[in-house]
């Protein structure tokens, strides 16, 4: 069975050019992952401090490989401090 996030992040103006810069190659290293089915991660249109994410891996041990390499991503550390609110199913 599959594992579906979605969620935000939540971005300060100070953080946003960090996250701009870092996405690109977060998101290319995402779905290039095995398992990974679904990724993205975008600016809230209305909130530009919020950036939605939606991801889904084909099964739960693709999932813990993809939460381990971005732990110990670049994406990872310059994004630790941020807030996330992210529901899994």
């Amino acid at each position: 069975m599959g594992v579906v996030l979605s969620g935000y992040l939540e971005v300060p103006d100070e953080d946003i050019k960090t996250v701009t810069d870092h996405l690109p190659d977060h998101i290319r290293l995402t779905l290039a992952e095995r398992g990974c089915l679904a990724f993205s991660v975008r600016a809230d249109p209305e909130n530009p401090n919020i950036y939605l994410v939606d991801e889904e891996f084909s099964d739960r041990s693709t999932f813990d490989a993809h939460q381990a390499r971005v732990k110990a991503s670049d994406w990872g550390r310059v994004t630790a401090h941020l807030s996330r609110k992210y529901k899994i199913s």
